[in-house]
């Protein structure tokens, strides 16, 4: 079969904007092309042009964000509403474990939080709609990958990097295997400073009318509050039964279905 038809510049421009993050809001020129992973004449022309279009902006030789790109993601939650479908549910779980509660959907090699609510802000690190983090040190992504097909799973972990976000972080394969085939049985996932010092969370998934995973309920807290073990304790049944009436819910939500990554 041929190779559709694709817009390859298209493509080299969204991996321009994927290389800012909280920890590189601004950079320069070469190195928005060394973390895309293009030449510098490419990334000059991407950056050129969402420049123009008023999604990017300078500042000397450092390159960073305008507010219009928020346009971009704001269009996929409207397209599903999913923060108004959602909002009394996760603001129901935080009043109910005096922590935060966040729904999250896989992204490639990454998730991205779609829905949040808290009543404590955690210490070390605070998430919002639209944050993205590494699947692979996080108990949101590795309920998503459980989710996943062999194929769809075997192609994560040929792409994601691993990276190492502190010394707890698993990043070797086959423990990382291991621990999201005890997801996919348990049903949730639990880590402990894995993704950030004094960070805890439990996830469990949310399914579609079909009963396939496509987005993922957690709760967080810090480690000075509560452990891994306790989490699961006081908090697994909390967050069961509100997965299950968010997946009622969700199932009028047919873009979100038809965007399960199985």
């Amino acid at each position: 079969m041929g190779r559709r038809e694709v817009m390859g510049g298209l493509a080299k421009g969204l991996e321009v904007l994927r290389t800012f993050s909280r920890a590189k809001p601004h950079m320069t020129l070469s190195e928005i092309a060394a973390r895309a992973g293009l030449p510098a004449a490419t990334a000059r022309r991407c950056l050129n042009t969402f420049e123009e279009l008023g999604y990017v902006t300078r500042n000397g030789r450092q390159f960073l964000l305008r507010p219009k790109v928020l346009e971009i993601g704001a269009v996929y939650l409207d397209s599903m509403d999913i923060d108004s479908l959602t909002r009394t549910h996760l603001e129901e779980m935080a009043r109910e474990t005096g922590d935060s509660a966040a729904m999250a959907v896989l992204s490639g090699t990454e998730i991205v939080y779609v829905a949040r609510a808290s009543v404590r802000t955690l210490v070390r690190m605070e998430a919002h709609v639209g944050s993205h983090f590494p699947a692979h040190a996080t108990s949101m992504g590795r309920v998503l990958l459980a989710g996943l097909s062999p194929e769809r799973l075997a192609e994560f972990f040929g792409k994601s990097k691993l990276e190492k976000l502190t010394e707890k972080t698993v990043t070797d394969r086959a423990e990382l295997e291991k621990l999201i085939a005890a997801t996919r049985r348990d049903g949730y996932a639990v880590i402990e400073e894995e993704l950030a010092l004094g960070v805890v969370a439990l996830a469990v998934p949310v399914h579609d009318a079909q009963g396939r995973v496509v987005a993922a309920l957690n709760s967080s807290s810090h480690s000075r509050h509560t452990s891994s073990a306790s989490m699961v304790a006081q908090r697994l049944p909390t967050l069961q039964r509100i997965s299950k009436a968010i997946s009622v819910e969700l199932a009028s939500v047919p873009v979100l279905s038809l965007s399960a990554q199985v």
